[in-house]
């Protein structure tokens, strides 16, 4: 049993490192698809906010990090 929880804990790890750096980005997109399907913004503005964003939270997580 211990071997089944460390295997899908190391794959867990594989693809989220950073919780927070998961969640943030999450949280973006579905900020930018309401903001594109219910108050009617541009496809392209909100790509342009999906890119800014990433690097915002980006930044944040190496910063976060480069402080440990």
């Amino acid at each position: 049993m211990a071997i089944i929880r460390t295997a899908i804990t190391e794959l867990w790890g594989l693809f989220v490192d950073d919780g927070a750096l998961a969640l943030l980005t999450l949280a973006l997109i579905g900020m930018i698809v309401a903001a594109i399907k219910l108050l009617g913004v541009s496809p392209l503005i909100g790509g342009a906010a999906l890119l800014v964003g990433y690097l915002v939270i980006l930044g944040e997580s190496v910063l976060r990090h480069s402080r440990k």
